[in-house]
């Protein structure tokens, strides 16, 4: 990490999450009555972002949204969580929205459309990053602008981290840029599993097993395992992306990779312990409070 840097800039999508408990999935064709679980802010880049700073980081948050009701809603949120923004509004498509459906359990399905998500451009992303200490972004917004992100931020010093969440073929190309790459199982699989991401690039992957706790995979070392934190969980809609924003923030306060992981598993027990994808629960004390416990 070079001289001058600091916080995270996070690029990344902003969705307004349609939440809807059910007790399973509906099949198709059929109508399934459920109860409404709310209005929240929501998109991987927005919790993360959120997630960073209540975990203590400077953050900035990097996206687009429309001239809606949703946008001024998800405004509120990142402004009351400390973050702050590069949004930039349009007029030509509308907030992005993910439609929830909260399982029983604390499991979840959901389904989104990109809507203004789609119209992050490179320049936005490049002009966003100047100057973190860690870029941190996922896959949910056009993948050349989060390629632009990614290697504007290495170029300049800062530590990158990519959740290659949807899982896209094409992240293997920008791995050279990535200094930590987090993925699921399902996304680790669909990419072709650790092996051959460490063989087209990666340097440290980061493989998350939900309540089965994290790996780390660097090339040419034993896996280290961290053990997830034994809960109750609520609702785990924003519980990677917690992780993921907790994981940002440690890293640029210059903690150690494996002492990283562990507050990031904690900010997503705090998270996943809550309805909705963020939580004012989630601070500095609460997590050095949960980490304390181990």
């Amino acid at each position: 990490m070079s001289d001058g840097l600091s916080g995270v800039a996070v690029v990344g999508s902003a969705n307004l999450d349609l939440v809807v408990e059910v007790p399973r999935p509906p099949r198709i064709g059929e109508t399934l009555l459920g109860r409404a679980g709310g209005r929240f802010a929501g998109g991987k880049g927005l919790n993360q972002a959120v997630a960073a700073a209540r975990s203590g980081a400077a953050t900035r948050f990097v996206g687009v949204v429309g001239v809606d009701d949703g946008a001024a809603l998800l405004e509120r949120t990142l402004a009351d969580a400390g973050v702050a923004t590069a949004l930039r509004r349009t007029a030509t498509a509308p907030t992005g929205v993910a439609h929830v459906l909260a399982l029983e359990g604390g499991d979840n399905s959901i389904v989104v459309a990109a809507g203004a998500n789609g119209e992050l451009t490179e320049r936005d992303a490049v002009h966003g990053v100047a100057g973190a200490a860690v870029v941190l972004a996922q896959l949910e917004v056009p993948y050349a602008s989060v390629s632009a992100a990614v290697r504007a931020g290495r170029e300049a010093g800062a530590v990158t981290v990519v959740n290659a969440a949807p899982a896209s073929p094409a992240v293997l190309g920008l791995l050279d840029a990535v200094d930590v790459l987090v993925v699921n199982e399902t996304e680790c699989a669909e990419l072709g599993g650790v092996e051959r991401l460490h063989s087209v690039g990666a340097r440290s992957v980061v493989r998350t097993r939900g309540a089965g706790g994290v790996e780390l995979h660097r090339a040419g070392a034993a896996p280290v395992s961290v053990a997830a934190f034994r809960i109750e969980p609520v609702d785990t809609t924003g519980a990677g992306d917690a992780f993921c924003g907790a994981l940002a923030a440690a890293l640029s306060e210059g903690a150690e990779l494996e002492g990283a992981l562990v507050r990031a598993c904690a900010a997503g027990a705090i998270v996943a312990q809550h309805r909705g994808a963020t939580t004012e629960a989630l601070s500095p004390s609460s997590l050095a409070e949960l980490v304390a416990t181990r």
